[in-house]
């Protein structure tokens, strides 16, 4: 199995040419290369620029983009696709949907945990529970009034440098936020226009039609 370290996130950032969030607070401070330097692509020639991409270039980084956004292997990411063009709706609305109900994209979009990667390891060692039973399946998808929730250690470690204990936190209309108890429901199916990820999903059809 693959995995990312923390000494490729900010190239990955790089590579896609915005910021992906794989490091948490430290994407949002000055100290994100892309704040300092700009998304100057990664390897000797990054400042240069390269040659122009061709179409397939161009389809692929957006594939990538959103892979590494979301934390998920080629294969999955694939039988996401796949999933998605059986379901009723438009491909590319369904394809992010799918993405964002995964119990660990949950967790980040609610401000519960600082990054996805963080949201993987904590489920993976069973501190999330979903309806009252502990998961240690990150990809689990979510349905309407599922209650997610962490255990009372997890609870007293990181409750106070969690996103959603700030006051400008927005919470997506699709999630509802306890944040006395730390929990979270899922109340809707997520619309294209509240995902707001800068993903082109017509870019990530077309690689995957071709």
């Amino acid at each position: 199995m693959s995995r990312i370290t923390l000494n490729t996130k900010c190239r990955l950032c790089r590579a896609a040419g915005s910021k992906l969030y794989l490091k948490g607070i430290r994407c949002a401070s000055s100290k994100c290369p892309i704040e300092r330097k700009g998304a100057v692509k990664p390897g000797m020639h990054g400042v240069k620029g390269g040659s122009k991409p061709t179409d397939y270039g161009i389809r692929l980084r957006a594939k990538q983009k959103a892979k590494r956004l979301y934390g998920v292997q080629e294969t999955q990411f694939r039988n996401y696709f796949l999933n998605a063009k059986k379901l009723k709706g438009q491909v590319g609305d369904n394809l992010m949907i799918l993405l964002e109900k995964r119990l660990d994209n949950i967790l980040y979009k609610a401000g519960l945990v600082l990054s996805r990667s963080l949201s993987k390891q904590l489920i993976s060692h069973k501190h999330v529970s979903v309806n009252g039973k502990k998961l240690n399946v990150s990809s689990y998808e979510t349905k309407i009034g599922d209650v997610i929730s962490f255990d009372e250690k997890t609870i007293a470690n990181y409750k106070d440098v969690l996103p959603a204990m700030e006051n400008d936190f927005k919470v997506p209309a699709w999630l509802d936020l306890n944040k006395k108890n730390l929990t979270v429901k899922l109340i809707s199916d997520p619309i294209r226009e509240e995902i707001g990820q800068d993903i082109d999903v017509n870019l990530i059809i077309e690689y995957y039609s071709r």
